[in-house]
Order: structure tokens, then C-alpha cells, then sequence
């Protein structure tokens, strides 16, 4: 069912997007019962004065051969940052709310320190119109943490974060997270070719892993997409991921009049999302089923059995999003991770050395005591998503009246803070263009820099504060187990261009990731 009456779309658009509308006044005004005001607001310049291109520099910006034109994210906000500077007004278009684009880590750590008891971060407008009116027989009750604001969105993050955020419950699936892992590696030493070269569709074969791994996290079940013959099913799950991903940066980042004209990709991603909803909720409803008639006893419990015993219909969204949103965004983060290793083979070796100390087999299991201790594994991955992080930045809805770089911000104003572009910036990070996992570590050589030396509020890939990524400790297990897997098997190398990104929500590759692999003799 696809739902695109104009008049329908303008009232939720008035009643839910706009900001100073009676109902987002009466949600922010509701986060703090006392108001602190910003000692800077009284000298302060205007909210209008902020730089802002017109609307006929922007489209030109974006257009064909535009300065932004096929960028990807990291190069798109560093031309930004070039042209305006560390605060930039974008006005709204076509029902959108103006966004305020911050890169200077101060204004951050504000923005966050001001956010208040319910941090708002809007969503994506084609997603929660979809869920709020297309969907409402699945929705009503709860859109999910991504659309939901408020004490709404109070409620479903108080259900989940005793579930999601407990590090015991992580260990709960190391082993079968690991058994998949293991199965992925039999399957890539299988398929290089005369050259010890992995096949340019890579990244596919990552987005399978990632969802095999994520069937169990969120279903309880082995969706068996790293089968030789994947199912049609399994095939069409990941299609559906990318293109929503690709779709909805199209109609809510680039310029589109969808929400006045019901434009052929406005109708495409709508039955994108029918798909992958209707999809998801057969596959959810099989695990309700198989774990009603087959219950664990209470130690060893699931997040989604867990999440079924609380609230069924929280349970079931959760799923939905957990399988929607932990495809791309992980193996998109892996695979940053992996190509600096390749680019950086003493770093890799280093890394192999750690690794041997708890597998001292290539197929030694891991579990959560021998993965308790690997510093270098975790400093490797998160100088990986420093220099390759799945997403630009975070963004949130001013939680009171503040002033960033000299100008007035109203309370519920958007705000945009590029982190990406700053991680790579020489200017916040001494040696930025080097992958140095040594930075995150306490023991390190005198001629490396130290992460604690940069602004804390800069490198932040899960988010900040109550309304940070729900799923960051699964991610980081995942992202853990599949680099250790593959370095402790194989010695990566990287024989081609440059890695690059392809314009959308999360960094898609854009080259064929044609890694070399060779076998690792011990």
C-alpha cells in the first residue's frame, strides 16, 4: 500500500517536520523544566547573518560537473568546510527544515552538552513519513528509535538499553558469531583467483556476511546466505538494504521535490521499504513462533527473546531496524578497517602477532575470555573508522537557544556536525593521513601522537549521550571477529587505486575491492 496525497503529506508535514510548530514547541519545551540562557546570546549576531549559499548556488553546487557534484561524503564536506568555513547555514527546501553544519569541535561538545533530557535527532523525512503514514498498521504504537522523539522514544530506549548495552549479553553470541566467521573464511579462500585476488563483487560477499550475522543477532536463526546457492530471499533483503540507503539519500540529501509531486523514485522507495517491512516481518514472525515452542532458560536468553518478554511490539521493530541498519553500516566500517591493513602491512603483522597469542591455531576458536585482552585489534579498528568512518557525522535538534561561532541558534534548530572530515583534518589530528593504531593506545613510540591530545568530540562513531548507537557493541564484536578472522588466516594487500566511496547515506565502495590474499604459513 502506497499512501501520496499531497494533502496528507502537507499535514503531517506541518504537524511533525516544521520547525516552531505548536507540537515540536511543546516537545522541546517539555525537555527542561528550568532554562539556562547562553551568557554569549545577548551579543550574539542574528541567526540570518549565518553564511548560507542561495538556493541558485546550491542546485549549481550539486548539479552536473557542480563542486559537489559525485562527491562522497568525506570529500563532499571537506569543500564544504573549504567554502564556508566552520558554520554554514542551508536553507530549506521543499519542506525541509534549514540545517545548520558545524565543523569546529567546540560547537559540538556544545550541541551535545545542550541537548537535553530528550535529544532530538530527526531522522530521515522519507522514513518516518513512510512509517508514521504509509505503515501505521506496523508502526502505530512505536516507529523505532530512528523516528521517535520524545517520551516515545524515552520509553522504547528504557525497554531496550538493559538488553542491547549489557556487555553480557554480547557475549552471548561470540560463539556464533564466531562459527559464521569461520564459514566466511572458508568461503573467501575458496574464491580467489590465479592471482590470490578475491572477485571485484566483494563487497557483496561482505554485506552476506554481515547479514548471516545479523539473522542471528536479531532473529535467532542462520538465514543461510553464505550458502553456495543463496536464496532468493536472502538476495533480495541486501538489494532492498542498498537501495534504501541509495534511495533516501536521492529524495532527503540531494534536491527532490517528493513531498509535493510524487516523483518515480519517492514511489520507488516506498515500495522498497513495503518490501523489506512485509519481508522482515515474515522472518520475524518465524522466530517468534520457533522461540515460543522452544524457549531458553533465563541466562542464556536472546536480545530478541528478551525484547518478547518485555514488550512484543518494541521486540519486533527492533528487529526490523537491527536487520535494516546493521548490513552497510557494518560491513562498510569493515571494510575501511581491512584496506588500511592491506595499505599498512607492518601494522598488519603487528596485529597478527597479538592475534596469535590467543589463536594459536588459524582456526583456534574465539570467546570472551581470550577476546578480553586484545588492545591492538581495538586500536586497529578504530583508527580504521577514523580515517574511514561509514557515516559523515551526528546530528541533533538544538536542545535550547545556544551560540555557535558568534551567531544565534534557536532551540529545535538542526545541526549538522561533519566529525568525518575533521578526523582527517591535520589540524585536529597530527599525522591524519597516517594509519597509526598506536594513537589510541597508553604505551606507545615517543614519535606518535596521542588521540587523547584531540578534542574528545570528534571522533565519535556511534554517537553521544542517551540517544548513542543502540547496536555499538554488537558492531564492535562484529567488526572485531571478522578483522581478526581475516588477518589471523591471510596476509592482505591492496594492489590497485585508491579506495573511494560512491555518494550516498554510508560510504558504498565505488572500486571493485579486489584485496589479495595470501595464505599465512603458521
Amino acid at each position: 500500500m502506497i499512501v501520496s496525497k499531497a494533502p496528507l503529506w502537507n499535514q503531517w508535514l506541518r504537524s511533525s517536520i516544521v520547525p516552531c510548530t505548536v507540537a515540536s514547541k511543546r516537545l522541546l519545551s517539555a525537555q527542561a523544566a528550568v532554562e539556562h540562557v547562553d551568557p554569549e546570546w545577548a551579543t550574539a549576531k542574528p541567526y540570518k547573518d549565518i553564511p548560507t549559499p542561495s538556493l541558485m548556488e546550491f542546485m549549481r553546487a550539486f548539479g552536473k560537473d557542480g563542486r559537489y557534484a559525485n562527491l562522497d561524503l568525506v570529500e563532499l564536506h571537506s569543500r564544504m568546510w573549504q567554502d564556508y568555513g566552520d558554520i554554514v547555514r542551508f536553507r530549506g527546501m521543499f519542506g525541509r527544515n534549514d540545517i545548520i553544519m558545524t565543523y569546529s569541535p567546540p560547537d559540538i561538545e556544545k550541541v551535545f552538552r545542550n541537548e537535553g533530557q530528550w535529544p532530538i535527532r530527526r531522522g530521515f523525512d522519507s522514513f518516518a513519513y513512510y512509517r508514521q503514514k504509509v505503515r501505521p498498521d506496523v508502526f502505530a504504537e512505536t516507529g523505532g528509535l530512528v523516528t521517535e522523539h520524545g517520551e516515545k522514544w524515552q520509553k522504547v530506549r528504557t525497554i531496550v538499553n538493559p538488553v542491547m548495552m549489557q556487555p553480557k549479553t554480547i557475549k552471548l553470541y561470540i560463539e556464533q558469531v564466531d562459527e559464521i566467521a569461520r564459514e566466511f573464511m572458508t568461503l573467501v579462500a575458496g574464491m580467489r583467483d590465479s592471482k590470490n585476488e578475491l572477485p571485484k563483487d566483494f563487497d557483496q560477499w561482505l554485506n552476506r556476511w554481515a547479514l548471516e550475522t545479523m539473522g542471528v543477532l536479531a532473529l535467532d536463526t542462520r538465514l543461510g546466505v553464505l550458502e553456495s546457492n543463496q536464496s532468493q530471499e536472502a538476495k533480495q533483503i541486501i538489494g532492498l538494504v542498498r537501495d534504501i540507503f541509495e534511495l533516501t539519500y536521492h529524495l532527503d540529501v540531494e534536491v527532490s521535490i517528493w513531498k509535493y509531486f510524487s516523483t518515480p523514485s519517492y514511489k520507488k522507495l516506498m515500495r522498497v521499504f513495503d518490501d523489506l517491512t512485509n519481508l522482515s516481518m515474515a522472518k520475524i514472525d518465524e522466530a517468534k513462533e520457533r522461540l515460543e515452542k522452544h524457549p531458553t532458560n533465563s541466562a542464556n536468553q536472546s536480545v530478541l527473546e528478551k525484547l518478547l518478554k518485555i514488550n512484543k511490539h518494541v521486540a519486533v521493530i527492533m528487529s526490523l531496524d537491527m536487520l535494516m541498519a546493521g548490513i552497510d553500516t557494518t560491513s562498510s566500517g569493515s571494510i575501511g578497517i581491512l584496506y588500511c591493513l592491506a595499505k599498512n602491512p607492518e601494522k598488519q603483522a603487528k596485529l597478527r602477532e597479538e592475534l596469535r597469542t590467543i589463536l594459536p591455531k588459524k582456526d583456534s576458536p574465539l570467546t570472551a575470555e581470550n577476546m578480553h585482552n586484545l588492545p591492538y585489534l581495538r586500536a586497529c579498528i578504530k583508527e580504521g573508522l577514523r580515517m574511514y568512518q561509514p557515516v559523515a557525522g551526528n546530528m541533533r535538534a538544538a536542545g535550547r537557544d545556544i551560540v555557535l561561532q558568534g551567531y544565534r541558534i534557536p532551540k529545535g534548530t538542526d545541526i549538522a556536525m561533519g566529525t568525518a572530515v575533521l578526523q582527517r583534518s591535520e589540524k585536529y589530528f597530527r599525522r591524519a593521513a597516517e594509519f597509526l593504531p598506536e594513537r589510541w593506545l597508553s604505551e606507545r613510540p615517543d614519535d606518535v601522537p596521542s588521540a587523547k591530545d584531540s578534542n574528545p568530540f570528534i571522533f565519535l562513531p556511534f554517537g553521544f549521550g542517551a540517544r548513542s548507537c543502540i547496536g555499538k557493541r554488537l558492531a564492535m564484536m562484529e567488526m572485531e571477529m571478522i578483522t581478526a578472522r581475516l588477518v589471523r588466516q591471510f596476509e592482505l594487500r591492496w594492489n590497485y587505486d585508491n579506495l573511494r566511496f560512491k555518494p550516498a547515506l554510508i560510504n558504498i565502495p565505488a572500486n571493485p575491492l579486489q584485496f589479495e590474499l595470501r595464505d599465512v604459513d603458521y
